[in-house]
């Protein structure tokens, strides 16, 4: 009895698993009912003895299958080899990518967790000539995830899902409409990916070459719909990096011999973004946050009673925790300056840099006084690394760097940036035909 039993569980299992591989999917897609993205790409699946892959479109809670030959494929079975399966290729991918019309509202934190992108979030992105810098809990990709969420919503991209056909294919330029410094294709590139790695982008140009008004920089083919749908958000990355990135290198070139630095002032949630756009256009990160750098300022000083008391508190609190790290200490005075190297001078110190803040001097005919910040910078003579900071600007910034500083912060790198120019354009030619209309090509 018991070994009529056992064959018939195992004449059963047989069985299911000499099922056709849609009903077997069928079950199992019923059990999952996963969510599709809010951009409209929907995800495929892949069983695990087939290369042949289905596409679930959820409607709300409507549930439907595109199918390919459906007699031929309810009559397939997986130890089969499928003759005619590189001429679907295609065609699935196209159905993959079908519209969403009306999706669940969901709040922006179970949005981004749902988001699914086939590619691999670790791969590298081929046109990333110049990494990121490194955050400990930072998350790129989540950035730009919420970036797509604020734009799409909770109904996606309505006027493209009116106006697209889902399964026209289009190709569009990237057109660079000012003079300037590109940043931002290896981010932008990220960004296409996201919403569908199907598209293929292309770039003339890399992150941190000159690019002139009308240049063609790179192209995206694919989906029209993907493509719209990406579209803003990767300009508005590229062309806050590339402004970023354009005057830091007009502030690089002329801080020479000094290398120049941006500060914290970044647009909140970006920092990365930002950073990643001053080391593309030439220049040099300070510290990341408040955690991997101790910088004195005047508040610390002012707060701890003198500017030897806030110094000797660091080195005590690092030498507790034992820390390693850079310090940099702010001084406003010269006396402030000798305050410090006596303090060094007498004792075991972490300080490795010192800040000469607002010692650049503005005069009534426009051009700076730099004799105090020389004088300091003399008083130093090389003891510790030295950083200029306060009335940096374009105009100024080729007189302080001769002073012998070692470093230039300005805040204006990242506060203060006028976006390049740049679009991206199906019709590319009358693009460039409005453009040189209205001298902006």
């Amino acid at each position: 009895m018991k070994e009529s039993s056992k064959r018939k569980k195992r004449q059963k299992a047989l069985n299911k698993r000499q099922r056709p591989i849609f009903l077997t999917n069928y079950r199992m897609l019923r059990r999952k009912r996963r969510a599709s993205t809010i951009y409209g790409v929907v995800e495929p699946f892949k069983d695990t003895d087939s290369t042949l892959s289905f596409c679930l479109i959820v409607r709300k809670i409507r549930i439907r299958f595109w199918f390919i030959q459906f007699p031929m494929i309810l009559q397939w079975q997986p130890s089969q080899p499928h003759p005619q399966l590189s001429q679907y290729s295609h065609k699935v991918a196209r159905a993959c990518r079908r519209p969403i019309g009306l999706l669940t509202s969901l709040s922006v934190q179970r949005r981004s967790d749902r988001m699914h992108a086939t590619a691999n979030p670790g791969v590298s992105i081929k046109s990333m000539v110049i990494e990121p810098p490194s955050h400990p809990t930072y998350d790129l990709n989540g950035v730009i995830k919420l970036a797509l969420a604020e734009d799409a919503g909770d109904l996606g991209d309505v006027t493209t899902l009116a106006t697209v056909p889902s399964d026209v294919e289009v190709e569009a330029h990237f057109l660079a409409k000012e003079d300037g410094v590109i940043a931002g294709i290896a981010l932008a590139e990220m960004v296409f990916q996201e919403v569908d790695p199907s598209l293929k982008v292309e770039w003339s140009q890399k992150d941190g070459d000159h690019v002139h008004k009308g240049l063609k920089i790179g192209r995206v083919y694919g989906t029209a719909y993907s493509i719209v749908v990406a579209e803003r958000v990767a300009l508005n990355f590229m062309q806050r990096m590339s402004g970023i990135a354009t005057l830091t290198k007009a502030m690089a070139d002329a801080a020479h011999p000094a290398l120049i630095l941006e500060t914290r002032k970044t647009a909140p949630g970006l920092r990365l973004v930002d950073k990643w756009a001053v080391l593309i256009g030439g220049g040099r990160n300070h510290r990341m946050g408040l955690f991997d750098m101790v910088l004195i300022k005047d508040n610390h000083i002012s707060a701890a009673g003198s500017v030897t008391s806030a110094v000797k508190s660091v080195d005590t609190y690092l030498e507790q925790k034992n820390i390693k790290m850079e310090v940099e200490v702010e001084t406003r005075t010269l006396e402030e300056v000798q305050e410090v190297l006596h303090y060094a001078s007498q004792s075991k110190t972490s300080l490795t840099r010192i800040m000469l803040d607002n010692m650049v001097v503005p005069l009534p005919n426009g051009d700076v006084d730099v004799s105090m910040l020389k004088e300091a910078v003399k008083l130093i003579n090389g003891k510790f690394e030295t950083e200029a900071s306060g009335n940096v600007t374009f105009e100024t910034v080729h007189k302080i760097g001769s002073t012998g500083v070692t470093y230039i912060s300005s805040g204006a790198l990242t506060h203060s940036v006028k976006a390049l120019d740049i679009s991206l354009k199906i019709d590319t030619e009358l693009a460039l035909q409005v453009g040189r209309r209205t001298k902006r090509a």
